[in-house]
């Protein structure tokens, strides 16, 4: 068992999970519409990236943010490169509270995911609704908001746990 845990192969799909797990996230755009539920939906994309990009920025990188935003505007169907300036606007936000934080609050963090989302959807609204002219159900991005804000606990700790196995294993 010891001998598993410190293999190569683990240690390389460990520190590429994160990217796996946008990728895998952007390609398939579940929503919950099967469930019939129908003013619950929250952002995962958005919580990835605010997470591992807050974090711990070296597993997620620039490009293939980028490129997932590129994925996520094919697969849903609206102008190409609104996503991908959203997420990497996102990147932008993490990275500024990123270097301007002495030390990493939960709280402190989880209060500027709130002011980002909106900030992001607000923009994204803005784009799709008065420049392409899309029409845009408000009550849908603000329900999307909320729902993200209240989700991202569960989702700090998972990602918080994926991160140190992450850690630990490339220091053995």
């Amino acid at each position: 068992m010891s001998s598993l845990n410190k293999s190569p192969f683990l240690q390389i799909f460990l520190s590429y999970l994160p990217l796996l797990i946008l990728l895998f996230s952007v390609f398939n755009e579940f929503d919950f519409n099967y469930l019939n539920l129908d003013y619950f939906s929250f952002n995962f994309v958005h919580l990835l990236i605010f997470y591992w990009t807050l974090r711990n920025p070296d597993y997620l990188g620039y490009l293939s943010i980028f490129f997932a935003g590129i994925i996520n505007d094919v697969v849903i169907g609206i102008p190409i490169g609104i996503s991908s300036f959203c997420y990497l606007l996102l990147c932008s936000v993490t990275a500024y509270i990123r270097n301007i934080t002495l030390t990493p609050n939960f709280i402190k963090d989880w209060i500027s995911l709130l002011f980002t989302i909106l900030l992001i959807n607000s923009i994204q609204v803005i784009i799709l609704d008065l420049i392409f002219l899309i029409q845009i159900d408000y009550m849908s991005y603000l329900i999307n908001s909320g729902f993200t804000f209240l989700f991202y606990p569960i989702f700090f700790l998972i990602f918080n746990f994926l991160n140190e196995k992450i850690s630990k294993q490339s220091n053995d």
